[in-house]
């Protein structure tokens, strides 16, 4: 019996899915499926009962997936303090980030880090933030790039920067015009939010409530992308980070007015599990991310201002 046969039995098993399984182990459904049946001969037990939808584990299956759970972490940390005293960066780390981030940060990091450590893989996926949260916990992922980190039991989070916000509208919206904006002037405007179940979405309802503003919200989208496209066509204005317009600003495509008090920012950070013992690439890799997102890259709302 090997290492991968029960890894996939876990997966299986947190995710209540062979396909899912399968797919976090990169082998076929059936691989997965033959997996498991493998471990069942091996032991000479049923581990699943495949008669239920979803399928349920057998008491057996119980013991035995709890039993190596811990057998698969005490794998993991054996594996990280040897690579640790070789100092070899090898190995994957495993990355989940929300969109706006992974489109504008992620993939310079992924590049950068292939590069200087060969032997080392980067795996990321783009989630919504609750399956962030779900990833790390089920140990699915090693790290979460998040924005609005919420204290969780469990996880640890170190932070990565925190990004201005600003009022963002096409170039020919008379707010566009502004140096700088207060928040009472969004009153009123047709407006392009995020969906409600969205921490930044939270955020800014209740900075508007504060400041008693309302707005005509005309549409809501679950990422910065979609909001970005809606606001090129003229549907509206929003207020998003910085960082993730000013190529759009930079292309004459959107206007980007810094807000007259700087209240709003985003705080972005990386979550994980608060037990976790991290591989050296894993290491390296938070190192890279952090230096990474700490380099200036430009100001869309400065360059705003230069052009004018």
């Amino acid at each position: 019996m090997n290492i991968e046969t029960i890894k996939i039995f876990c997966d299986v098993v947190r995710s209540q899915s062979f396909s899912r399984g399968a797919a976090l182990n990169r082998v076929s459904q059936s691989a997965a499926s033959q997996a498991v049946h493998q471990l069942e001969r091996h032991l000479e037990v049923q581990l699943i009962d495949r008669t239920k939808r979803p399928f349920v584990l057998t008491p057996e299956g119980e013991a035995a997936y709890e039993g190596f759970k811990q057998l698969l972490e005490c794998y993991e940390i054996t594996e990280t303090q040897v690579r640790s005293l070789r100092k070899e960066i090898a190995g994957v780390v495993r990355v989940a980030a929300i969109y706006s981030v992974g489109l504008h940060d992620m993939s310079r990091c992924m590049q950068e880090f292939m590069s200087r450590y060969p032997k080392a893989k980067a795996r990321l996926e783009y989630l919504r933030p609750n399956r962030i949260y779900e990833a790390v916990m089920d140990d699915e992922v090693d790290l979460g790039v998040i924005s609005y980190p919420a204290p969780v039991r469990g996880m640890t989070c170190i932070p990565l920067r925190s990004e201005n916000m600003v009022l963002v509208c096409s170039p020919d919206h008379r707010l566009a015009r502004l140096e700088r904006m207060t928040i009472g002037q969004l009153r009123g405007e047709d407006y392009i939010g995020f969906d409600r179940d969205l921490n930044i979405r939270k955020e800014l309802d209740k900075y508007f409530r504060q400041k008693q503003v309302a707005v005509q919200v005309v549409m809501e989208f679950d990422n910065i992308e979609t909001i970005k496209q809606a606001i090129k066509i003229g549907a509206g204005v929003s207020i998003l980070p910085e960082p993730t317009v000013h190529h759009d600003v930079e292309r004459g495509e959107l206007a980007a007015v810094p807000l007259a008090i700087e209240e709003l920012r985003r705080p972005i950070g990386i979550i994980h599990r608060q037990r976790k013992m991290f591989t050296p690439a894993v290491v390296k890799f938070v190192e890279l991310l952090k230096e990474t997102m700490q380099e200036p890259n430009g100001s869309a709302t400065g360059r705003k201002a230069e052009k004018k």
